[in-house]
């Protein structure tokens, strides 16, 4: 791939990725993915590329999916003379993502105060596993102890009846998310101003409003009017089905979805339950009717299932499965997993750039890089200035 490919809005905003593992990568990623200058900062020594690789250090199948369209220096930061270079690349820069803690931020010259009284104008995005004015700020975090602190393993708790993390790594893609937003709201306030700032993207705190939205429910009033939970969320059938060849999310939602539903199951009798012809349906019937939903769905194939669901607008999805995902159509006509060739790594599924620009698109311009590929280039660039 070359640099040559028409970048997307992030054009002109440099961006330095000085953070580790997924949350802040990730970040820097996407803001890479929309065509902004990403500059990935490592340690030449102990740099923190998460999981096996197949044969180049480094290069694992995670950090193929967090590291592309940027360029890696290896610098190390207790050198003074690295570390200085470090200082003179985040003085290039309108954004800085970093998720170090703040006392080895702060050891190192590079805790916000420092780097503000020298570039004013850059935006620096801090994340950490709690907040900073608590108790807790120091305490190591990671994705499960981000899904206990917020309530997400409660959840699981009462839903499944075992206090499970969900088999995703939901606080940090979620704080990832956040990071991206709260730094494009600061770069259009830098874009008017000229000023930067600094932001803090605690992942506890992150994690617990984007669950509190739906899950909140009856205590969002003073006294509670109820549990918190979401109802529909919270019930025992709430969960996709098996069918006559392999599974499906069919989910019927209100009275006419549900006897289209029943009557395409050949079972015209239950179209006919006055519990599913009334002007709604209610919660208290729902684990009943979601049990026949299940003993219903098995009377025709997936396919069959969603040619009836798109007739008569019912909600409904195959189950993708993961190991076969390169070869569903969607996935395939939407290029969210083409087959690429990487320098180092050879044939490689690359995730595809979900979201559409109709101006201004996003682009795949440079492959995930070695550990300090760029080193000597990006070094050069800075000595040029």
């Amino acid at each position: 791939m070359n640099a040559t490919i028409a970048a997307g809005p992030l054009d002109g905003v440099r961006v330095i990725d000085l953070s580790t593992v997924v949350m802040g990568p990730y970040a820097a990623q996407i803001m890479g993915d929309l065509g902004a200058d990403v500059i990935k900062i490592e340690s030449p020594a102990d740099t923190v590329r998460v999981g096996e690789y197949r044969t180049t250090p480094g290069m694992t199948p995670l950090n193929l999916n967090v590291n592309r369209n940027k360029r890696s220096v290896a610098l190390n930061l207790k050198d003074e003379e690295q570390r200085e270079k470090a200082l003179e690349l985040i003085g290039t820069a309108d954004v800085l993502i970093t998720n170090m803690r703040p006392g080895a931020l702060a050891r190192l010259g590079l805790d916000y105060e420092a780097i503000a009284a020298k570039n004013p104008k850059l935006i620096y995005a801090h994340a950490q596993g709690f907040r900073s004015d608590s108790d807790k700020a120091g305490n190591a975090a990671y994705d499960e102890t981000i899904q206990a602190a917020s309530g997400l393993v409660d959840l699981a708790n009462r839903r499944f009846g075992e206090p499970a993390y969900l088999p995703t790594i939901l606080g940090d893609k979620v704080s990832s998310l956040t990071i991206v937003y709260s730094v494009l709201a600061a770069v259009v306030h830098q874009t008017k101003t000229g000023e930067g700032q600094y932001i803090e993207i605690p992942m506890t705190d992150t994690l617990l409003a984007f669950n509190l939205v739906e899950h909140l429910a009856g205590h969002v009033f003073e006294p509670a009017e109820g549990p918190t939970g979401f109802g529909l969320s919270m019930l025992k059938g709430h969960h996709a089905v098996h069918t006559k060849d392999g599974m499906a999310c069919v989910m019927p939602y209100g009275p006419q979805n549900f006897r289209d539903f029943y009557a395409a199951a050949g079972r015209p009798d239950l179209a006919e339950d006055p519990r599913v012809n009334g002007a709604s349906i209610d919660l208290a019937d729902a684990d009943e009717l979601n049990d026949l939903i299940d003993e219903c769905a098995l009377a025709l194939t997936t396919a069959e299932w969603e040619a009836v669901c798109a007739k008569f607008s019912i909600p409904m999805a195959p189950v993708l499965e993961l190991d076969s995902a390169q070869d569903d159509p969607y996935v395939q006509d939407g290029h969210l997993l083409d087959v690429v060739e990487h320098p180092s790594e050879g044939a490689i599924h690359q995730v595809g750039i979900p979201m559409r620009f109709s101006a201004t698109p996003g682009s795949i311009r440079r492959h995930a890089p070695l550990p300090g590929e760029h080193t000597e280039e990006v070094l050069n660039e800075l000595a040029a200035r």
